[in-house]
C-alpha cells in the first residue's frame, strides 16, 4: 500500500518533544522527509531524528527560534539545502503561560503572541516562497482552549483564537496558489510537559477529564494522524478547516 506522504518534504516546528515529535515520526512513517525543528532542546530533536532514521526514514534536526525572522529564513534555507524542496509546513511551535488577570504582564503577552501568532505567520510567509508549482499544505496546531472559558488562560486562549482566524484568512488568500491551510485543535494532551501533574495543568486536567465524553485526556498519537491527513492528498479539496480532537470536550 502506497505511503500517504511518499516523496514529500515537511517542516515541523517545535518537534523535539510532545505533539510535534509525534507528528514528525508519523510523517516519516508515511514516507516524508522531515525537518525536525527545535528552539533549545537539541537532545530531544536529535532523539526524534535517530528514531526516524532507525525506522528507515529521512530526517534532519534544525535549530531555529521561529519567533525570529532571521532564524525562520535559516530554517527554510537549511530545509532546501537538505532536501531540495518543501511541500508541507506544520506550525506546531508554541508556548503557554497561564496567569490570572492581575498577574498578566506586557512581557507575558508579547512572549506568547510573538511565537504563537506572529511566529506562525512569519514562518508561513517564508515557507510559501519555497513551495513549488503544485502548491503545498500548511497545518496549524491550535487548541480547543481558543474557544473555551478557562480562568487563567486569557492570553494563551487569545493566541489560539487568533490561530483559528489566521487559518481561515490565509486559506482564502493562498488558495489560488494551490496552498491549503488547515488547523488541528487538540484538547488537553498528555505530553512530557504535563506528565508530572501540578499547578495549572493539574487543575485543568481535573476540570477537563470528567467533562470529556470519551473519558480521558488525549495522547500525542491521537493528534498526529489528523495532521497526516491534512498534509496528504486525501484532503486535497479541504482548506480553511479546523478539526477539533478533544474526545468530545467542548
Amino acid at each position: 500500500m502506497p505511503k500517504q506522504l511518499e516523496g514529500r518534504v515537511a517542516v515541523v516546528t517545535g518537534a523535539s518533544k510532545g505533539i510535534g515529535a509525534e507528528i514528525a515520526k508519523h510523517f516519516a512513517a508515511e514516507g516524508a522527509a522531515v525537518v525536525v525543528n527545535y528552539a533549545s532542546s537539541r537532545a530531544g530533536a536529535d532523539a526524534v531524528v535517530v528514531d526516524i532514521l532507525g525506522n528507515g526514514g529521512r530526517a534532519v534536526a534544525v535549530q531555529a527560534d521561529v519567533s525570529k525572522a532571521d532564524d525562520i529564513r535559516r530554517l527554510l534555507a537549511e530545509t532546501m539545502k537538505a532536501f531540495g524542496r518543501l511541500d508541507v509546513l506544520v506550525n506546531n511551535a508554541g508556548i503557554y503561560e497561564y496567569a490570572p488577570l492581575d498577574e498578566i504582564t506586557a512581557e507575558n503577552f508579547h512572549k506568547q503572541f510573538g511565537l504563537n501568532v506572529l511566529g506562525l505567520i512569519l514562518t508561513t510567509q517564508e515557507a510559501v516562497k519555497h513551495f513549488g508549482g503544485d502548491g503545498g499544505s500548511v497545518v496549524n496546531i491550535g487548541s480547543v482552549v481558543g474557544k473555551l472559558s478557562l480562568p487563567g488562560s486569557t492570553v494563551y486562549a487569545a493566541t489560539k483564537a487568533a490561530v483559528d482566524s489566521v487559518t481561515r484568512t490565509l486559506s482564502a488568500e493562498l488558495g489560488p496558489r494551490k496552498i491549503r491551510v488547515n488547523a488541528v485543535n487538540p484538547g488537553m494532551v498528555l505530553t512530557e510537559g504535563n506528565a508530572s501533574v501540578g499547578n495549572a495543568e493539574d487543575g485543568f486536567r481535573k476540570q477537563v477529564e470528567p467533562r470529556t465524553p470519551l473519558g480521558r485526556i488525549g495522547r500525542v498519537d491521537d493528534i498526529a494522524p489528523a495532521v497526516v491527513y491534512f498534509a496528504s492528498d486525501d484532503s486535497n479539496w479541504v482548506t480553511g478547516e479546523t478539526l477539533y480532537i478533544a474526545g468530545g470536550y467542548r
